[in-house]
């Protein structure tokens, strides 16, 4: 499901792979002067256990919602074009990319600053959950990624 802002960007959940050139191009603008990403990935040990995969279940609709609702608090406190973020649900392998966030703007101070924000805010606030599977069980870790 794609809901997009009244301009530009886009806030996505999807079980397919996550494209981060797909995501950047999401926040292109002739007047951004940077583009600054975050692109989380699934790492092969957490809380000294070793990680077979995760899982994310998420409140469709209601965490593409608060994705753009981030998204518009953030731009009223920096000077920015666009902000994109893509999510996965459902099963996500060791080094596969489970988040991406693009966010252009007229420059680099505001954009990773911005990107820094957008992630922070949306491992509080989004409802995405995830399970965390391991050798010899699984884990639900909460809300967030």
């Amino acid at each position: 499901m794609l809901i997009p802002p009244v301009s530009g960007g886009a806030f996505r959940l999807t079980e397919d792979p996550v494209d981060l050139a797909a995501v950047v191009s999401e926040t292109a603008d002739d007047q951004a002067g940077a583009i600054a990403t975050f692109q989380g990935t699934v790492r092969a040990r957490s809380r000294g256990r070793g990680v077979i995969a995760l899982e994310y279940e998420a409140y469709s609709g209601m965490a593409e919602q608060v994705m753009a609702e981030i998204a518009a608090e953030v731009k009223e406190r920096y000077d920015l074009r666009e902000i994109a973020i893509t999510h996965r649900t459902g099963r996500v392998e060791i080094g596969e990319t489970s988040v991406a966030i693009a966010v252009s703007a007229p420059h680099r101070q505001d954009a990773i600053a911005a990107c820094r924000d957008v992630i922070d805010a949306l491992k509080e606030r989004v409802p995405l959950w995830k399970k965390e599977l391991y050798e010899g069980g699984e884990e639900w870790i909460g809300r967030g990624s």
